[in-house]
């Protein structure tokens, strides 16, 4: 990414920061299921180690880790969203947690010295460099048997929801080409490139993942395994729009869960 379209993410990202909650889909939300808490909770000695919340965003997971580790890097480019994460944490977890405002490559000065990484949904940089040079540096930020543990868009689970929109409004009784119109509309299809897994809006540019996709890149950065799960989400309102309650008996949306290991 080169310094122009890292500045101009910033702003984009720094003028949804107020937002952000209304924009996105919550995967800390208690109705969401997500593979995330077991896997924090499963690190051994956690009270010992270092965590680094790489994308913090607006900060929702730091009172969850200040909670349980005994140091906290926060790491995000968008000040507005550095400034909402100060404000969720007392001073006792202020003075635990080391704030850097910086793209979530940018991870030389933290070689070998974090035991946890994480990344919730910020794993979405759309350009195939940049990612590639974001998992290299977290692996080299990676204390021996250190993990790297994340949530990343799943552009399958964006397909799945239109098959189900469209037969959805076919079996009510739309011709198939005015249900696969509404549908397009619906999930806003035309700021997705499919094939390609990006996704434009609000002046945001985002990577989708494929499961194949996660494991491919993380093995290629050196990690010696990956698990994929699945963070499942209600069939509700913010998911799907209108009429969305519908799909609830419908197996529900995901997003892609992962744990790699050096």
């Amino acid at each position: 990414m080169n310094d122009a379209i890292l500045k101009s993410q910033s702003r984009s990202w720094n003028r949804h920061a107020a937002q952000y909650e209304e924009i996105f889909l919550d995967p800390y939300h208690p109705r969401v299921d997500n593979p995330l808490w077991n896997a924090i909770d499963c690190v051994v000695q956690s009270g010992a180690k270092v965590v680094a919340d790489l994308g913090c965003g607006t900060g929702p997971l730091l009172p969850y880790l200040n909670a349980r580790f005994e140091r906290v890097f926060a790491i995000d480019f968008a000040p507005a969203m550095l400034e909402r994460a100060r404000s969720r944490l007392d001073k006792k977890g202020l003075a635990r947690t080391t704030f850097l405002e910086r793209p979530m490559h940018a991870l030389d000065d933290l070689a070998g010295q974090v035991d946890l990484a994480l990344a919730v949904n910020s794993l979405v940089m759309p350009e195939i460099l940049i990612i590639d040079r974001t998992i290299a540096n977290v692996k080299r930020c990676l204390k021996p048997g250190g993990s790297f543990i994340g949530v990343v868009p799943s552009i399958d689970a964006i397909s799945y929801h239109l098959m189900l929109l469209v037969d959805q409004g076919v079996e009510s009784g739309f011709s198939e080409r005015e249900a696969e119109r509404l549908a397009s509309l619906q999930i806003e299809r035309r700021n997705y490139d499919f094939a390609m897994g990006r996704f434009r809006t609000r002046g945001l540019r985002q990577k989708f993942w494929q499961s194949f996709e996660v494991e491919l890149r993380m093995r290629k950065a050196g990690f010696l395994t990956c698990e994929i799960g699945k963070v499942l989400y209600p069939w509700d309102e913010a998911e799907s729009g209108p009429g969305g309650q519908s799909l609830a008996g419908h197996p529900r949306s995901w997003d892609w869960f992962f744990h790699a290991r050096v």
